[in-house]
């Protein structure tokens, strides 16, 4: 496929971006040849994102689209509500707060159509976010690798090209706690790797809060891997074989001295012990089984409450 007849689709999710959405759009519609479509998605603003965002589909009414989701759902829900509004031949997921440089999208689309990659992932020479935003995405990362399968080389980043098939394959999920990246990885092993420049945020914090960070390492561990059943599983079997040993300890204990006391600290740490580690396999098969209510009882994966196209 030659770039020039390729039709490009732009996935923005937007959260409290009214000081920067606008440049990015404009420089997006600037650079980047046509067709071109930016979906914009407004994941629960609490500033005026939602005013701005509508003047820009009716400034850019042949190239944006503008949805605005009922709540705040998260990142990866909003990307979802996007995907499923795409078009084009290859779809770009970037930040709205030029963290990811409009001039690299061109450099990602190019990559995944001279080597056939289905997904191309960015890497940075240098990640210009806080010490809590690197911390939590290097152990998001670590936690990928395990769970996922992931490649220990490559950095799960949220700037990314994917090609139609890969995103068609992805919308079909439709459960209430989508992990994009987790679903990329169930579906091919086509991907690639360029370096872009990484930039510091412009205007405001991250959105991504410790509570949030949580709650994505929740979805990677139970939506998409039984890894966590079987590591409670090999646990129950740990403890089973310890308290065997520690029964043989103290059944060698009293036979070779008869008068040895039973003391009441053993019993009680044993007990905290026990009861513990079976909150915690119970705790783990609940979550399960809550997703699973939850993904039967149908609770939507996003709502759209307006929806702004030409």
């Amino acid at each position: 496929m030659e770039m020039e007849n390729i039709k490009i689709s732009i996935v923005i999710p937007v959260y409290n971006s009214e000081k920067t959405i606008g440049q990015v759009v404009g420089k997006l519609v600037d650079i980047l040849p046509k067709p071109l479509e930016i979906i914009l998605v407004n994941d629960g603003s609490k500033d005026s994102s939602d005013c701005v965002c509508c003047d820009l589909q009716k400034e850019h009414p042949d190239t944006v689209i503008y949805l605005e989701l009922s709540k705040n759902y998260g990142e990866h829900n909003a990307v979802m509500a996007g995907l499923n509004h795409t078009t084009g031949d290859y779809v770009v997921v970037m930040d709205d707060d030029f963290q990811n440089p409009p001039e690299e999208v061109l450099k990602l689309i190019k990559e995944a159509v001279t080597h056939g990659y289905e997904v191309v992932y960015t890497s940075y020479p240098e990640k210009k976010d806080s010490r809590f935003r690197n911390f939590g995405s290097a152990l998001n990362d670590k936690m990928a690798t395990v769970l996922l399968k992931k490649p220990k080389d490559l950095y799960l980043s949220s700037f990314k090209c994917m090609s139609r098939f890969l995103v068609d394959e992805i919308i079909k999920y439709d459960g209430p706690y989508p992990y994009v990246d987790g679903l990329i990885f169930r579906i091919t092993d086509r991907y690639g790797v360029v370096e872009v420049q990484h930039n510091a945020r412009q205007e405001g914090e991250s959105g991504y809060t410790l509570t949030k960070l949580l709650r994505l390492w929740m979805n990677m561990f139970v939506n998409f891997s039984l890894l966590p059943l079987r590591f409670a599983t090999m646990l129950g079997f740990g403890i089973s074989g310890l308290a065997l040993l520690y029964t043989a300890f103290v059944t060698f204990s009293k036979f070779f001295n008869p008068d040895l006391p039973e003391g009441w600290p053993t019993t009680v740490v044993l007990i905290a012990f026990f009861s513990g580690a079976q909150l915690i396999m119970l705790g783990l098969v609940g979550e399960y089984v809550g997703r699973i209510f939850l993904s039967q009882n149908k609770t939507p994966q996003f709502c759209i409450r307006r929806k702004h196209k030409k």
